[in-house]
């Protein structure tokens, strides 16, 4: 199997194997992927990438988990656009018998109403899976893949919701959604079928797994599962942090409200937000922060860093994929990691080794990284206030 490392990032990695735990003893095992991307910044404040790679493998599956989301509020956003929809218009989804429900109201919201806007804020404050089911009724399985392949990313298959088990054909169909406002219908969509044809794969994964309540003896098959590549996730985030970086035609048709939008909530904490009120027992300041937050509620991260990210985790799988800026240092970078904790091989069980293994291994990687760039000169001191928020002053949804 075909897999790409950078000197620089294995010899640093070697170096701090210790702190970085269990996953280094054997990467393989755990199915580790990394790629980091140095930014340096032109005199005029034009970023230059330089990427660093630890045994990244397109041939490697990792099931991608609630990443997928990340994708579908970027497509979201751009078919309002093109419908020329504001993304806080109120949006209504129509039962599908024996699939979805239908929505009529969204009382998370300060006005009670379900929007694309509102589900976004959800996906990326707690990852929340119905709003990533929404969203994938409201884009449709056919164009979501299809405009994912027409940017640049034809390994994708989005597949299927999330959080239902639903067979293959009920993914293909997508309810039917209207748009208000003040009463008026301004768009609607029937419901769809996807007619597309997806390559085959074969990808399994461990040496058992439940079907069920019964263990079968197999691997599970994710042939029929969502697939990302990480570099593909790297790269759509990049385009959107950074859309002057890429070409017209991998980008992603946003608006520059939907850029200063998408910073805020992918930036912002679930103890900073009214709208949802979350419960910050659990979902405390670095619930979604596995990339140097470890997902640990008694962490703290430096005061001036925010991380804009989209992590995912299920099936013994954990990734996340993040840009990091300090305010107070001048320091940004990118970094993702895609990696395996599951020590028993079952798949289905709910024993995964997230607690004593994968999230501790990617609160390290991101220190590490993080501290390494801490320490790296820079010709020029970049300009980062295009990425900086006033959380306070808050369109609340």
């Amino acid at each position: 199997m075909h897999n790409l490392t950078s000197a620089y990032l294995d010899t640093l990695l070697q170096a701090r194997s210790a702190r970085l735990g269990p996953v280094m003893d054997n990467p393989k095992e755990y199915r580790l992927q990394v790629i980091y991307t140095r930014i340096d910044r032109k005199a005029g404040n034009q970023p230059v990438f330089t990427d660093f790679y630890y045994h990244l493998s397109p041939d490697q599956y990792f099931y991608p988990a609630s990443t997928v989301k990340m994708p579908a509020a970027f497509l979201a956003l751009e078919k309002l656009n093109r419908l020329k929809v504001d993304k806080y218009t109120p949006m209504y989804t129509d039962s599908l018998a024996g699939i979805t429900t239908a929505v009529t109201e969204d009382t998370s919201a300060e006005n009670a109403q379900p929007s694309v806007a509102h589900y976004i804020k959800k996906i990326f404050l707690v990852s929340d899976n119905d709003s990533f089911n929404r969203l994938y009724e409201f884009i449709g399985q056919e164009e979501f893949n299809q405009a994912l392949w027409d940017k640049g990313y034809p390994a994708s298959q989005i597949r299927h919701r999330l959080d239902i088990a639903l067979p293959p054909d009920s993914n293909r169909h997508t309810n039917a959604i209207r748009f208000e406002k003040e009463g008026k219908v301004i768009y609607q969509q029937k419901d769809q079928v996807s007619t597309l044809s997806f390559a085959p794969r074969q990808d399994s994964v461990g040496n058992a797994h439940y079907k069920g309540s019964t263990l079968i003896n197999a691997p599970f098959d994710f042939s029929l599962k969502n697939r990302l590549l990480l570099a593909d996730l790297h790269n759509m985030l990049k385009s959107v942090i950074f859309p002057e970086s890429v070409t017209s035609a991998s980008a992603f048709r946003l608006t520059e409200d939907d850029y200063r939008f998408l910073y805020r909530y992918m930036s912002q904490l679930p103890t900073e937000t009214r709208h949802p009120a979350y419960d910050t027992a659990e979902f405390h300041h670095n619930y979604v922060k596995y990339l140097m937050g470890g997902a640990d509620g008694n962490a703290q991260l430096p005061a001036g860093l925010r991380i804009f990210n989209k992590p995912g985790w299920a099936y013994g799988f954990l990734t996340d994929v993040a840009y990091f800026v300090d305010f107070d240092h001048g320091v940004e970078f990118l970094l993702s990691a895609t990696l395996y904790a599951n020590k028993d091989g079952v798949i289905g069980d709910d024993k995964y080794d997230f607690e004593t293994t994968g999230k501790p291994f990617l609160k390290a990687l991101g220190e590490i990284i993080y501290e390494e760039e801490l320490k790296r000169s820079r010709k020029y001191k970049p300009d980062l206030k295009r990425y900086k928020i006033d959380y306070n002053g808050i369109q609340q949804l």
